[in-house]
């Protein structure tokens, strides 16, 4: 993309000219382009080898308060796609906090985030590590199938160009490693899978690692139990732990806030979290999975403590939302075909002072879930009932597993009793440790 982004520049500023020409105050222009290819083998033998490059061009028009968004390939007639967002946003529904982001807070100097590793790894080599991968699952005693084993890379681009002064350009690259195992035999079979995903192919861990993980997590979970009805300490797997901030940060998000659709809308300034416990968006840090130079507007955004010490101090914040609530954006606009929202970047949750097993010894009686099933977390009211596996503790260590049971509560007050360990894992763009959420109402036998 490096020697197309003069060439895609000029398509933006040209689409956006265009679209002034049919009658637009303001606009902005952004082209994505993707490449991606990935292997998946299945006991051995290729099952799919998959190559895909795309180039999709959005324009966003404003007219009057007005504002439609078409999307097309590099090869659209400007003059027709600009004509043709233009007559959409004359008859979309008027939107008085629509608009472009203030020009003082755009962009002028994106740092250089080392998020793109030119790396490119052959057909032949990328079956030849998903069957690796797949061969370290079987490996592990107990392993009697899998579900597959995958590896790929890709590599994304957007070029922004805006009415108000803005063109900008930023890359990123993935490579990932993917094994699903199977364990027991009949009915009494269970899987479990393990992955890794990084920005940089050398940070990878090897496909041994990968697969005999995915095994042994697998067979762990083999002859499972039935748990007692009743009320138990719950301690949340990092799996399953990002899971509950990111309910936090759907929750904080502006555009559920301006639509009332969240159980925090009236709670800024509030205690949300245990004292001491900070919740933390950073658009910028080197090479880790949720950064960016600028936001989907164009828009620098900087460190933000979402949760300060326990207390709600800021929401997610596009342009528009900010407008609607009376705040000014603070970079965190995410853009899609279909337009743009507020998104968070790199999440980290204040760690803990404990390891995940001191944490559990701690516990001494309760469950270690490691598995949710289903979307039972309503933003709305903060109820939250979902379905669960994972293993029983018992004297302060992990015993028998357990499967099919149902935990309920509330978002507020699990989110205010939370206890994190220190095993925070900084290949994902929400980092979260092992939790100790109190105790929850679980449904069994």
């Amino acid at each position: 993309m490096n020697d197309d982004i003069g060439r895609l520049e000029d398509l933006g500023a040209r689409l956006i000219e265009a679209a002034r020409r049919a009658g637009a105050d303001a606009a902005d222009a952004a082209v994505v382009r993707s490449r991606s290819q990935s292997a998946q083998v299945r006991l051995g033998k290729l099952e799919e080898l998959e190559s895909s490059e795309s180039d999709d061009l959005s324009l966003r028009v404003f007219v009057s308060r007005r504002v439609a968004t078409v999307s097309a390939d590099l090869r659209a007639d400007m003059d027709r796609l600009a004509e043709r967002a233009v007559a959409m946003a004359r008859v979309s529904p008027e939107d008085r906090y629509a608009g472009l982001a203030d020009p003082a807070l755009l962009s002028r100097d994106a740092p250089d985030l080392d998020l793109f590793d030119p790396t490119e790894i052959s057909a032949e080599s990328l079956i030849e590590t998903a069957r690796a991968l797949e061969a370290a699952a079987l490996g592990v005693p107990g392993v009697t199938n899998t579900n597959g084993a995958s590896a790929g890379y890709g590599v994304t681009g957007l070029v922004l160009v805006t009415s108000t002064g803005f063109s900008g350009s930023r890359q990123r690259s993935g490579f990932s490693r993917q094994v699903s195992a199977v364990a027991g035999e009949g009915t009494g079979m269970e899987r479990d899978y393990d992955f890794d995903s990084r920005i940089h192919a050398a940070d990878l861990e090897d496909a041994a690692t990968i697969g005999r993980r995915a095994g042994e997590r697998a067979v762990r979970r083999l002859k499972p139990a039935k748990v007692d009805t009743g009320r138990y300490p719950i301690v949340l797997d990092p799996r399953v732990s990002r899971g509950l901030i990111g309910s936090l940060l759907g929750a904080i998000n502006g555009a559920s806030i301006a639509r009332g659709t969240s159980f925090l809308k009236d709670r800024m300034g509030a205690r949300v979290l245990p004292a001491g416990l900070d919740l933390v968006d950073e658009p910028s840090l080197k090479r880790r999975a949720g950064s960016r130079p600028f936001d989907g507007e164009g828009v620098a955004g900087e460190r933000l403590a979402l949760v300060e010490d326990g207390f709600l101090r800021h929401w997610l914040l596009d342009s528009a939302t900010g407008r609607e609530l009376g705040l000014p954006t603070n970079g965190r606009a995410s853009r899609s075909s279909s337009g743009v929202s507020p998104s968070s970047t790199n999440v980290t949750l204040t760690p803990g002072a404990r390891s995940a097993d001191e944490l559990i010894r701690d516990t001494h009686s309760g469950i270690f879930v490691t598995e949710m099933i289903g979307s039972g977390a309503n933003l709305v009211t903060g109820d939250y009932s979902r379905g669960a596996s994972g293993f029983m503790i018992r004297d302060g260590q992990l015993a028998e597993a357990v499967s099919e049971f149902t935990v309920a509560g509330n978002l507020a007050d699990m989110l205010l009793a939370i206890e994190p360990a220190n095993d925070g894992d900084e290949r994902f763009s929400v980092v979260v440790p092992t939790l100790r959420i109190g105790e929850m109402t679980v449904a069994g036998r």
